[in-house]
């Protein structure tokens, strides 16, 4: 532990004195007002920052992970499972009861806390800054990670969650003059996952330390940064921009230019929207380049739909730089500036004509040598990817040589899993590892792909914010197409010569076929140079989930049983089958209640006595009703975990609990996010060997009814 100690120690003085020799002093000041400034303000990542930072994590990854060359590289004992302690170091040891103290961390500033995510962890924070033998803040631990202000100052009026609180992340800045210190006390044998990522500034910069009295201070600049982030569609509006139009049709196998600018100016606002009979074929198959500078190489190439974080098809969201809405309406609000010359190209590489429609919006901009960059996007894909569990690999998103900054990812992926379990058709257990400069390991090295992007659990859930998002997962869990992104706005990531971000592969089944699209968005300075690839036609092939699929569950739980809705139907004039490929056997049974009342019944077959947990997995859209169940004329309670449960319990223990007792007993079908397959489950029940009647009751009238299949799990 020592040794581990020294290392992560030795990295941040040299990440520091690295700072120290390439940048002057600066007299430029720091604090809680301008951070939370800096969340909303996307122009400013054009340039490149001044006063210098880097930017680090530190995180419960698994420290059995300490080189490419070495068997635990792909080591998974993250948040407490490893043998290795996921701490720096440990203070006391653990008492009767198991609770000892751990330090977290403890780095010298000048610096700011600019994130902080966990899936679960227990216990008590001691925040200690600039030396200071009383901590600033000192309480639940889970409070500290997710809301964070309002932690440190009970009372506050201001409701943080959905801005600064984004899914199970925390952007609430801490800015230090000196140094951080964070402690934990707990009992370090329960899960404790965790980010800490951290911005350390140029020795001589002038920060001003955090108090918690800046909270109330500087709610002003807290409740804008909450309104623009609430809606950057209208709080981003823009005044002052010029406004050119885009109009062009494109025939199959062209590339040609639909706009041209010419000036010292700045792209602030890029609209897009794609007309064809095949949308999503046409958002994968249209190619977008934008040349700053009658550069050679674009720098930015991607997949229209890819760019905009949209894939497959349209999925609609709102975040800070992007939004998706639901007429197909393509917007970037990233700042693209330029010395002379923009040049948009459209490359048609599908078999069908596309017209597309749009505008820009420019302004004036000076360009300064010493900091303005231009803003780039590399895409890429594997397909046909074999993933196994015992064989992770890592995923290469960009490597480039070059000054930047790093903005933010996202991914595209299909998962045909034939595996239904919520864990076990997970694609996303493995952990990003960021390297910049020089630095002979990652500066972030992350606990699962799903914690990167802000959630955990592998949770199906739709969900969207300022600066991250899954708007699109079909299921059932995680199977069929996924869209996950991550902004990095106030956490960006500066490099000086070089940046390789890379993703591990890693699955909890065999999962073959497997299709992995991401794309880096970042900008860089005129020499970048990058390994990014010209797009194929076998790039932006067509994706589709295989026709006929059947639940197979290989490693999760031998003792289940599934049946087809069809199957064990009870005859109705109203049911019928639906056809598609996301749907058990290729077809969904599907019910059409006339009055609110009606019943549908089914005859679940038992093999043997025994407790059982029966799941039915469902047809979620915005057209579907909702409906009570009963077995053998009996209420049955339901479970179905969401985020507001994991926030009430701030542990995944007491959480199992919460989730025991709940007497919820209607299932609710409908949706906004498009047609998902999602499980529901019952509460436990002891089930005799025969048939047992389950009845639907329908709640409105002429609100379709979608059941897939059931899932018949025995547990003892």
């Amino acid at each position: 532990m020592k040794s581990l100690f020294l290392r992560s120690t030795f990295l941040l003085f040299a990440a520091i004195f690295l700072l120290t020799s390439v940048f002057q002093q600066t007299v430029a000041q720091i604090n809680t007002r301008t951070l939370i400034n800096e969340m909303a303000d996307l122009k400013r990542l054009a340039e490149f920052p001044s006063p210098g930072f880097t930017t680090i994590q530190l995180s419960s990854y698994d420290k059995q992970s300490t080189s490419p060359s070495d068997p635990g590289w792909f080591a998974n004992g993250d948040g407490g499972f490893g043998p290795m302690s996921a701490f720096e170091k440990v203070i006391r040891e653990p008492d009767e009861n198991g609770i000892g103290e751990y330090l977290m961390f403890d780095v010298k500033g000048p610096g700011a806390i600019v994130r902080l995510w966990t899936a679960t962890i227990t216990g008590n924070i001691r925040l200690y800054l600039d030396g200071k033998t009383d901590p600033v803040y000192n309480g639940s631990a889970f409070d500290f990670f997710t809301r964070t202000y309002n932690a440190m100052a009970p009372g506050m009026k201001a409701d943080l969650d959905g801005s600064f609180t984004q899914y199970l992340a925390g952007y609430y800045p801490i800015p230090f003059a000196t140094q951080c210190k964070i402690v934990w006390e707990g009992n370090v044998q329960l899960i404790h996952f965790y980010h800490i990522n951290i911005r350390l500034y140029e020795q001589g910069t002038n920060v001003i330390t955090f108090k918690p009295e800046d909270i109330k201070t500087y709610l002003k600049e807290i409740e804008n940064t909450k309104k623009i982030f609430s809606d950057p569609d209208k709080s981003l509006l823009l005044s002052n921009a010029e406004t050119l139009s885009l109009a062009v049709n494109v025939e199959p196998g062209k590339e040609q230019e639909i706009l041209n600018i010419r000036g010292n100016k700045g792209i602030s606002y890029l609209e897009m929207k794609i007309l064809s009979n095949d949308i999503k074929t046409a958002l994968r198959q249209t190619v977008l380049r934008i040349s700053f500078d009658d550069a050679s190489d674009p720098q930015i190439q991607s997949p229209v739909g890819d760019f905009f974080g949209t894939a497959a098809g349209i999925n609609p969201y709102q975040s800070l730089p992007f939004t998706v809405l639901k007429d197909g309406t393509l917007i970037c609000r990233f700042f693209m500036p330029f010395k002379k010359s923009a040049s948009i190209r459209i490359e048609n590489i599908g078999e069908k004509n596309i017209a597309l429609v749009g505008k820009v919006k420019t302004e004036t901009y000076q360009w300064n040598e010493e900091r303005s960059m231009y803003f780039r996007a590399r895409w890429r894909v594997n397909h046909d990817l074999a993933a196994k569990r015992g064989n992770p690999y890592d995923i290469n998103f960009l490597h480039t040589t070059g000054k930047g900054v790093c903005v933010g990812t996202a991914i595209h992926l299909l998962n045909p899993s034939e595996n239904p379990s919520n864990s076990n058709n997970w694609w996303g257990e493995g952990d990003e590892k960021i390297v910049v400069d020089d630095n002979p390991f990652p500066v972030f090295f992350g606990t699962g792909s799903e914690d990167y992007f802000n959630y955990a659990w592998c949770s199906p859930d739709i969900f969207s914010h300022a600066y991250c998002g899954q708007p699109r997962n079909d299921g059932p869990a995680s199977r069929g197409f996924v869209t996950n992104f991550r902004w990095h706005i106030l956490d960006n990531i500066p490099f000086r010569q070089n940046f390789a971000f890379y993703m591990e592969l890693l699955t909890n089944d065999i999962i073959e076929g497997f299709s992995y699209a991401r794309i880096i968005y970042h900008y860089g300075f005129k020499d970048m140079y990058d390994d990014n690839n010209r797009i194929s036609i076998g790039d932006v092939r067509i994706l589709t989930l295989p026709e006929i699929w059947y639940p197979n569950m290989t490693i999760s739980d031998p003792n289940s049983l599934f049946y087809e809705a069809e199957d064990i139907v009870i005859k109705n004039d109203n049911i019928c089958s639906v056809p598609g490929r996301l749907w058990l056997n290729g077809q969904l049974l599907e019910w059409n209640p006339e009055t609110a009342g009606d019943n549908l019944n089914f005859i679940l077959p038992i093999v043997d006595d025994g407790n059982y947990i029966v799941h039915i997995i469902a047809r979620l859209d915005n057209n579907s009703g909702s409906f009570n169940l009963n077995i053998n004329d009996s209420k049955i309670n339901i479970t179905n975990t969401t985020l507001d449960d994991l926030k009430k319990s701030g542990s995944v223990y007491s959480l199992v609990n919460d989730i025991q007792n709940r007497n919820i007993k209607t299932i609710n079908l409908n949706t906004s996010h498009g047609i998902l397959s999602r499980t529901f489950s019952l509460n436990a029940l002891e089930l005799k060997r025969g048939g047992h009647k389950l009845t639907m009751e329908s709640l409105q009238p002429n609100k379709p009814i979608g059941i897939d299949y059931f899932w018949i799990q025995k547990t003892k």
